[in-house]
């Protein structure tokens, strides 16, 4: 807090000063008054008639607020002056009054008695040690020998120990100790220093120093400094927090209470590491009660990316009466720590236990694990357990035990709950503590922890045959229930059984790999990888069973329930065939396509713990709903040979249970025939173009996918035969015919057939592929035939004789004699010669070919 101290004559002379400044500025006001209210238009114009208007309103009203001000300043600068002679007045009469009193303390001043004790001892009767210059470590003065505090401990210079705290005398805190130096490159930090110690007779300890960071790669921060003590009545000293390093420095521990009465102090936290290969630094251990008082709470254990650090454990009660101290928590890391154990309270107290620290959080491993409860004292109920850890990366912590009831009557302390885990098993429940010997009720056990997600399955690797995907992780089982606590000797129920965990779910089964395409011309694609099984479900905890009763009164606890199991992990989809290969001029026919993988099997779900109520029985995992589909076939090779043949489609894969088949490849389309040759005489005809090659034949459909339990099958209608396809489709599959069985439950849609691949020209077309067990899959279409070869180009035809004067369009054609026909093979006719007489009606026999000709092609379809 800060004083305001004065005198009338200041008072005084800051009136004068504030009159002074009054009159200045009133004459200023009133010199510029007649110059700015007054002022003359520029011309006679109207615009600069309103201006001069607009300022000198202005100035009026500055000038009307000056008045004001001034008004203002006249009543303030009075009650200054006023209150000066009212304090002038006021320290008349004190004088009056005080002053024997000032005249003995005058005359006790020029005794100085005072003076031979710090002489001669180095410290004063009465006053406060002198604290420690900073960056050196100096201790702290001590205190007076009657009354005074203890001086501050000096910091500490690089990488040295903080100076500690000085003593206080008979009353008065011990000083606190200075922090410890910060290390160098290569070296360690400093320790903190120790707190001094309480009064004598009165008096806390003071505070220990932190510990000093360590900034190097491979140091310990230092460790924080011990807490002062008190001797007859006060509280003990905190401990310093430890310093950050590589490895975290260790917290100080608690100083003492006073021997009649006091709380211990509590303990310092543990540094923190900063490496990846260190470790988080133990806190610090709570101070101890003596007689009377409660016992100091032990420190927080570093954390940290790698280890966290333990909690330290608290301090214990007073004798006579007082709790005993908590532990403290673990520190969080990639394991968690263990939280610190609670104290016991005073043996002829009715305190309770101290409470047990929370396990640390394990980031990438398990979780710590929890503190046990301090025992209650002869009337006390015991501590309650930590709770366990939660493992991200592993399991969780176990709950720490509930402490016993006092040794006399009292409630046992209830047992930690189980940490959870992410993907492993959850951690127990702490059993409780029992009851006092004659009486009290058996502490109830801590409930299991949740067990983790199973891990999803890796997915098989791409460009490898048959790429399966991996297993899913199994979920983790819940954790068992704690042991409930045993009541009274002669009376009392014993304590409920913890419930138990629930199980973790099973992971997914990672996804097969897709087929690799057909590496070589016609060569066949790689099959697609199966599905990995879906992890199992985890097991529901067990519950706990109860405590015993009493022998004279008293119920025996009711055993924990059990918790239901994990449902499993669905099993991963399968993957795809590979294309087949395209034919080429070495291997004329495509590659067939690669099959499809089979989805995984779904995980079994994990059984239901066992306790008053058994849990349920975990789920199977859902079934997969998509099966690998099959490759398609690969194309068949077009050729360039005139009148070669070309190559056939491959055939489509068959398709995982639930996928589809592939599809078949495309046939390939016959070469052009030869081209005709040109006639060699005048009027001769062109010869016959040689015939197209045949087209390749598309490939089959692949089969569909395998489904359910039902048991139905598709069946293909035959392909026509190949002379009655030329320049036609493949006709589709018919869809399958239910057989009336009798499955347990309907299996899923079988995958649908693979289409057949286009043929070449004239090729036959590729069968519809067969349809999948279970209901019937769709029929796939077969493919459609190849386009036949182009025709041979027809030759010219000769030129007709040149006429004569007599026949000038060449030989006359007679009436009967008709025009000469190019030859049926030709792809044009030749053209007839001029003619002067009409044609011809046809005669009987043509009828009859033509007759012949229509018959023949309603035969075959066309």
């Amino acid at each position: 807090m800060s004083y305001l101290g004065t005198t009338p004559q200041i008072l005084s002379a800051a009136a004068a000063d504030l009159t002074g400044i009054g009159s200045t500025l009133q004459a200023a006001n009133t010199a510029a008054a007649g110059s700015t209210t007054n002022l003359l238009a520029a011309a006679e114009d109207e615009v600069s008639t309103a201006i001069a208007a607009l300022f000198g309103t202005h100035a009026q009203e500055f000038h009307a607020l000056s008045a004001q001000a001034a008004a203002f300043h006249s009543q303030f600068t009075h009650a200054l002056s006023s209150a000066g002679g009212a304090y002038a007045t006021a320290e008349a009469a004190n004088a009056q009054t005080m002053g024997p009193l000032a005249a003995a303390e005058q005359a006790a001043s020029q005794m100085q008695w005072f003076s031979p004790w710090e002489m001669l001892t180095g410290r004063p009767l009465v006053g406060n040690g002198a604290d420690g210059a900073a960056g050196t470590g100096q201790a702290g003065g001590a205190g007076g020998w009657i009354v005074g505090n203890g001086g501050n401990g000096g910091s500490g210079a690089v990488g040295q120990a903080g100076g500690a705290g000085g003593s206080a005398g008979l009353i008065g805190h011990g000083g606190s100790g200075g922090a410890g130096g910060v290390s160098s490159a290569t070296g360690n930090g400093g320790a903190g220093g120790a707190g001094g110690n309480g009064g004598l007779l009165y008096g806390a300890g003071g505070s220990g120093g932190a510990g000093g960071a360590e900034t190097g790669a491979s140091g310990v921060g230092g460790a924080g400094g011990v807490g002062g003590r008190s001797w007859l009545v006060g509280n003990g000293g905190a401990g310093g927090a430890g310093g950050s390093g590589a490895s975290g420095g260790a917290g100080g521990v608690g100083g003492s209470s006073g021997f009649l009465y006091g709380n211990g102090g509590a303990g310092g936290a543990g540094g923190a590491n900063t490496s990846p290969t260190g470790t988080g630094a133990v806190g610090g251990a709570g101070g101890n009660a003596h007689v009377m008082g409660n016992g100091g709470a032990g420190g927080a254990g570093g954390v940290g990316p790698s280890d966290g650090g333990a909690g330290g454990d608290g301090g214990h009660a007073g004798l006579f009466h007082g709790a005993g101290g908590a532990g403290g928590a673990g520190g969080s890391g990639a394991v968690g720590g263990d939280g610190g154990d609670g104290s016991h309270a005073g043996w002829l107290s009715g305190g309770a236990g101290g409470a047990g620290g929370v396990g640390g959080i394990g980031a990438s491993g398990d979780g710590g694990h929890g503190g046990s409860g301090g025992a209650g004292g002869f009337a006390g109920a015991g501590g309650q357990g930590g709770t366990g850890g939660t493992g991200q990366g592993g399991a969780g912590g176990t709950g720490g035990a509930g402490g016993k009831a006092g040794w006399l009557i009292g409630a046992g302390g209830a047992g930690g709950n189980g940490g959870s885990s992410a993907i492993g098993d959850g951690g127990d429940g702490g059993a409780g503590g029992s009851a006092g010997f004659l009486f009290g009720t058996g502490g109830a056990g801590g409930n299991g922890g949740t067990g983790g997600v199973g891990a999803t399955g890796a997915n098989g690797v791409a460009g490898v045959n048959n790429g399966n995907g991996g297993a899913g992780g199994t979920g983790g089982d819940g954790g068992s229930g704690g042991v409930g606590g045993r009541g009274g000797l002669l009376f009392g129920n014993g304590g409920v059984g913890g419930s138990g965990g629930v199980g973790g779910n099973g992971g997914a089964g990672g996804k097969g790999a897709d087929g690799a395409p057909g590496a070589v011309p016609g060569g066949t694609g790689g099959n697609g990888g199966d599905g990995g099984v879906g992890g199992g479900g985890g097991d529901g905890g067990v519950g706990g069973k109860g405590g015993e009763g009493g022998l004279f009164m008293g119920h025996d606890g009711t055993t924990g329930a059990g918790r239901a199991g994990g449902t499993g992990g669905i099993g991963g989809e399968g993957g795809n065939g590979g294309v087949g290969g395209a034919g080429d001029a070495t291997s004329v026919d495509g590659g067939t396509g690669g099959n499809g993988g089979n989805p995984g099997a779904s995980g079994t779900g994990g059984a239901g713990g066992t306790g008053s109520t058994i849990g349920a029985h975990g789920a199977s995992g859902a079934s997969a709903t998509a099966g690998g589909n099959g490759g398609d076939g690969g194309a068949g090779y077009s050729p360039t040979t005139p009148g070669a043949t070309g190559g056939n489609g491959g055939a489509g894969g068959n398709g995982g249970a639930v996928g589809n088949g592939g599809n078949g490849g495309a046939g390939g389309n016959g070469a052009a025939g030869v081209a005709g040759a040109d006639g060699v005489n005048p009027g001769d005809s062109g010869g016959n173009g040689s015939a197209g090659g045949a087209g390749g034949n598309g490939g089959a459909g692949g089969l569909g996918g395998e489904a359910g339990n039902s048991e139905t099958a598709g069946s293909a209608v035959p392909a026509r035969p190949a002379d009655r396809q030329h320049r036609r489709s493949g006709t589709n599959g018919m869809a399958g015919q239910d057989l009336y069985g009798t499955g347990i439950g309907g299996g899923q849609a079988g995958g649908s057939g693979g289409n057949g691949g286009v043929g070449g020209a004239g090729g036959n077309g590729g069968l519809g592929g067969t349809a999948a067990h279970g209901n019937t899959g769709s029929q796939g279409a077969g493919g459609a035939g190849g386009n036949g070869g182009a025709a041979g180009t027809p030759g010219d035809g000769g030129n007709g004789a040149d006429g004569t004067a007599a026949h000038r369009q060449g030989p006359a054609a007679t009436a009967a004699t008709p025009a000469p026909r190019a030859p049926a093979a030709s792809a044009a006719p030749a053209r007839p010669p001029a003619r002067t007489a009409p044609t011809a009606r046809p005669s009987s026999g043509r009828q009859r070919r033509r007759r012949r000709r229509r018959l023949h092609r309603h035969r075959i379809g066309r």
